[in-house]
């Protein structure tokens, strides 16, 4: 085997610039795969982040049938208090959850006192919020930071509002609720920040103290529309989502069926799908890079296998196995692949390690995203695997063709 690579490394010397040229071909394809990989990810990594960190968590818990119609925030679909207390039980035994937030999610009228207009508000609980949602805190552009995320008496408004009803931090502001049976209340608030918009509809909505919504909307017993959960990993959510759904599946409704749903946050934003795209378009770049090696080496191979044609009949003449021939050919191509895959990873790391040094960032519906890609171990292995397979793939065609070679004919060739 050896002895048949160093016949085929001498032969790829032969016709340097040919060999070279291949090479690079395949080093292109290998770091327009890794640097696209790489960056997809980053931007991928990015966006979920926002939007889980800052609004959804990584899984939320509702009653069944709320999803359906969660644009209305209708409300009689709360979670009753024996449902709360089961969830926040099942969530607190399990050691994959790392936060969760109890949250009353309902819409109301805001006023300047001298303009009105629709809000959507959510009642949390500082505390657990800022748990479960970190990135919320990062989102206000206007007002203090430190402290609880919102006091009772507070609110946090998005900025389209803010803008659109010339209103700004320290106002008063009156909010307008109607409750589950009809009856109206009022209250006085003062704006405590302003928060920047995100992707997905969540990105406009507002928040006050849990204890100023259940007073609003004139609870009389503990209630909630929402639990956001949290997780110690991201990447474990739709098996987390397994388990806890059996947890609760003890609670059921009227008609005998689980109480409770719970979704996982890529079933709850239009922006999983811009993901899945991008994931789609990584296998086209894939496929991209299959065609190229294909082709590259294809032709090298064929080249090489007609202007040697008298070399392979004296080869088969002197008794040299058809087998051996094949692996001569293989071994060419195997070559290829191997240093056009060594020089496209060590290209991309390098390049990888510059942007991490000097981060790209651009905009993106209204905000800077900064792109910090990194590579995996995994995608180098793929990639890698990927490359030297379809080079070995693409060199038997030709290399079958040279083994069978009839030598008195091979040796007429001119």
């Amino acid at each position: 085997m050896i002895s048949t690579l160093k016949l085929s490394l001498r032969n790829l010397l032969r016709y340097k610039r040919r060999t070279l040229l291949t090479s690079l071909l395949i080093t292109l394809g290998v770091v327009a795969m890794l640097l696209f990989v790489a960056a997809a990810g980053s931007f991928k990594g990015v966006m979920i982040g926002q939007i889980t960190d800052s609004m959804l968590g990584h899984l939320q818990i509702h009653r069944r049938g709320y999803t359906a119609s969660i644009d209305n925030l209708p409300l009689n679909l709360n979670m009753q208090p024996r449902a709360l207390e089961k969830a926040a039980a099942v969530l607190q035994a399990d050691p994959a959850v790392a936060a969760f937030s109890t949250r009353i999610k309902f819409g109301a009228m805001f006023s300047n006192y001298a303009e009105t207009t629709s809000i959507r508000l959510n009642g949390i609980d500082s505390a657990a919020e800022d748990a479960t949602a970190p990135a919320l805190r990062g989102r206000i552009i206007d007002g203090d930071k430190t402290g609880p995320l919102v006091a009772p008496g507070q609110i946090l408004i998005p900025e389209l509002i803010a803008k659109g009803m010339k209103v700004k931090v320290g106002d008063t502001v009156v909010l307008i609720a109607t409750n589950q049976d009809g009856s109206v209340n009022g209250r006085n608030f003062t704006i405590r920040g302003i928060l920047e918009p995100v992707t997905g509809p969540g990105g406009r909505d507002g928040y006050v103290d849990i204890a100023d919504a259940t007073e609003l909307l004139r609870m009389e017993k503990q209630q909630a529309m929402e639990i956001a959960v949290r997780l110690k990993d991201l990447g474990q959510a739709k098996a987390v989502n397994k388990r806890l759904e059996a947890a609760l599946a003890e609670l059921k409704n009227k008609e005998d069926k689980p109480a409770l749903e719970l979704h996982t946050w890529d079933q709850l934003t239009p922006f999983a799908n811009i993901a899945n795209m991008l994931d789609l378009m990584t296998l086209f770049i894939r496929v991209m890079l299959v065609a190229i090696v294909l082709v590259s080496v294809m032709n090298v191979m064929l080249m090489a296998v007609y202007e040697r044609i008298r070399e392979i009949g004296t080869l088969a003449a002197i008794g040299t196995p058809p087998s051996r021939i094949l692996g001569l050919y293989v071994g060419e191509g195997l070559l290829l692949g191997l240093l056009g895959a060594a020089l496209g990873v060590a290209i991309s790391l390098t390049a990888v390690a510059a942007l991490n040094i000097w981060p790209l960032s651009f905009p993106f519906a209204r905000q800077i995203v900064v792109l910090t890609p990194v590579i995996s171990f995994a995608d180098v292995a793929t990639v890698t695997a990927l490359v030297i397979g379809m080079a070995v793939l693409a060199s038997l065609q030709p290399a079958w063709r040279a083994s069978r070679m009839d030598p008195i004919v091979a040796l007429r060739h001119v």
